[in-house]
């Protein structure tokens, strides 16, 4: 493994532990050469092999970058750390590789979002789905952010409301 600052070979493991439910490793290592330390993540090859289905039907190999990536613009500017939005995407990729085998639609990988999302920010959640459903109109978008505004009274009285202005 290279070190990401002076390119050394020369690393070794400092600690090493499994994440997303035995799918990954995380290493902390330490570079011999300049003594940076810097995190490796190791993955299952098999998880390369999941087809995304496009809603155009084209298949396209499954790529976790693109849904944390998807996660991460949906948080911009909320209260959300990176932490947790990495453990948000490691549930979507354990849900995914639970339930599917081969194939998966890019619709089903928003629907697993989406639940996650919901439960961790609500404008992160409404953020997302304006781009991952396709509303036929507005008022389709409204309802669903009244949905969401009434779920979060009942089921998260805690969080903030949706149209509250945040700091």
């Amino acid at each position: 493994m290279l070190c990401p600052s002076c390119k050394s070979s020369e690393t070794k493991v400092i600690d090493s532990r499994t994440t997303e439910g035995g799918q990954a490793i995380r290493r902390r290592r330490s570079c011999l050469t300049c003594d940076r330390r810097f995190t490796t993540k190791e993955r299952i090859e098999e998880e390369l092999r999941l087809a995304v289905i496009k809603s155009d039907g084209r298949r396209v190999p499954y790529q976790r970058d693109k849904i944390q990536h998807g996660v991460e613009l949906a948080c911009v500017k909320l209260p959300v750390s990176q932490s947790a939005i990495l453990e948000l995407v490691d549930r979507v990729e354990e849900d995914l590789f639970e339930n599917h085998e081969r194939e998966v639609s890019s619709e089903d990988i928003g629907r697993y979002v989406g639940r996650q999302l919901r439960q961790l920010n609500s404008v992160a959640y409404v953020r997302f789905m304006s781009v991952h459903r396709k509303y036929d109109s507005i008022e389709e978008f409204i309802e669903e952010v009244r949905d969401v505004k009434d779920r979060v009274v009942t089921e998260a009285p805690n969080q903030p409301s949706l149209f509250e202005r945040q700091g």
